[in-house]
């Protein structure tokens, strides 16, 4: 039997195995070109649905609010706001909340308060979410969203 020589296989071996710097650097560049690609279109993505948990949360705020109307007869006032379908007012013998489970739902998907209006009648209100921006107006993922 004879022996193999290391030497012999290691230098075999050696020119077969391992990653070049180029290999490595072509491999980058395709992930690269992939992100570049996809990244526009997540992102897209997620400001749609950031606006669609920003409506279903109106929603379900606007359902609680209507919930406060029958136990008390009225609508938050504006200065009162949101903070009391969670929380109860002073001398409010009436109130049968939480009408909302957690006070975190009261905040719209960028992080800021959802804003909230009474009219003077007190018989409409208003719920709204300036969008990603926080500023009046805007289009796309900026645009405004309220619900009456």
């Amino acid at each position: 039997m004879t022996q193999a020589n290391p030497n012999e296989i290691l230098r075999c071996g050696d020119k077969e195995s391992g990653i070049t710097l180029l290999e490595i650097l072509v491999v980058l560049l395709i992930i690269a070109l992939l992100a570049a690609l996809v990244a526009p279109n997540v992102m897209r993505y997620l400001g749609q649905s950031r606006g669609q948990v920003a409506e279903a949360q109106m929603a379900s705020i606007a359902t609680s609010l209507e919930l406060y109307y029958i136990d008390m007869g009225r609508y938050p006032r504006a200065e009162d706001g949101l903070r009391v379908l969670v929380e109860a007012p002073e001398n409010s013998p009436m109130w049968q909340g939480p009408y909302f489970r957690e006070e975190s739902g009261l905040t719209d998907p960028w992080g800021r308060p959802y804003l909230y209006t009474l009219e003077e009648t007190g018989d409409r209100f208003t719920i709204r979410t300036l969008g990603s921006d926080g500023e009046e107006g805007g289009e796309g993922e900026n645009a405004d969203l309220s619900r009456s």
